[in-house]
């Protein structure tokens, strides 16, 4: 449950080739900054704006005036960007998304239909398609002692070799309010995130994680 495909229905996201080539989705961190600066190359001019240099907006998505976009970034057709969003740089930002007030990415892909809306941070990440984030939730990508990120799973530890990682949220997945979700955290499709949830490891699909680290099964 930890690999691409598993996770992600790659017809949702213009990442789509760069992501095929890859087996674990942390894979593709270190390579999203030349990924949509070649991307955005072949962007039709009658569909997206060159903003500034290496900044793309499709001409349907609505930027607000006091939003900042680092280059590079790519914003999709019909998504908003709201009021003091922060896209710090490398950011994939798909179709009909909404990056809310004071919301801060950098290095991400965010598939179509993904919702940060409120007070966000999301760094080192992969949030699959009709993903949300509750208010206040956020991706921890470093851990405290520096050292190298261990995607802590049911067989052992995985060695990812980062050590900025944050969290690979699976297509349809909700993480409620003021959430942390801890680097190398990675969550299945359709699985649930309690609010005030302090999360690490792997969440299985189909599963609700609640407080104290419970794992049950979605009825």
């Amino acid at each position: 449950m930890y690999t691409i495909p598993e996770l992600y229905d790659l017809e949702h996201t213009l990442a789509r080739d760069y992501l095929s080539g890859f087996t674990y989705p942390w894979e593709a961190l270190k390579g999203i900054k030349d990924m949509i600066l070649a991307l955005g190359k072949t962007l039709s001019a009658e569909e997206y704006d060159q903003v500034f240099e290496n900044v793309w907006v499709h001409k349907t998505a609505k930027v607000f005036p006091s939003a900042y976009l680092g280059a590079p970034c790519i914003i999709g057709p019909r998504t908003e960007v709201r009021h003091c969003a922060f896209i710090r740089g490398s950011a994939l930002v798909g179709a009909d998304c909404v990056v809310g007030n004071s919301c801060e990415l950098k290095n991400v892909i965010l598939f179509d239909h993904v919702q940060t809306p409120h007070y966000n941070y999301v760094g080192d990440s992969i949030l699959g398609y009709y993903s949300h984030m509750g208010a206040g939730s956020i991706t921890s990508n470093v851990r405290s002692d520096k050292k190298l990120v261990v995607v802590h799973a049911s067989e052992g530890g995985i060695e990812t070799g980062l050590k900025k990682f944050g969290a690979m949220l699976g297509d349809y997945v909700e993480c409620g309010c003021n959430s942390v979700l801890n680097p190398g955290t990675v969550v299945g499709r359709h699985s649930n995130i309690y609010p005030t949830s302090c999360v690490r490891g792997v969440v299985p699909e189909n599963s609700i994680y609640k407080n104290n680290g419970k794992i049950i099964d979605k009825e």
